[in-house]
């Protein structure tokens, strides 16, 4: 067995996790300050926690893509 492979999937697979985990968290964070009443321009920091959704989302679509074998034909 190669394991010098499989611990490469399971880093590559750990910093995707985390990394998405990650964009989720700041993203909530983001709309949270854009949320506060003190804030002077919410609409950055609203855009940029769309963005940060965004990302997560795209992440998560490209992970679908990998595993679901039909979109690799």
């Amino acid at each position: 067995m190669k394991w010098l492979e499989l611990l490469l999937v399971a880093g590559v697979t750990l910093v995707s996790a985390v990394t998405v985990v990650v964009l989720y968290s700041l993203g909530v964070r983001l709309t949270a300050i854009a949320g506060d009443v003190q804030q002077k321009s919410p609409v950055l920091f609203k855009s940029l926690a769309y963005v940060c959704f965004g990302i997560c989302g795209l992440a998560v679509l490209f992970g679908i893509y990998l595993i679901v074998p039909y979109f690799g034909k």
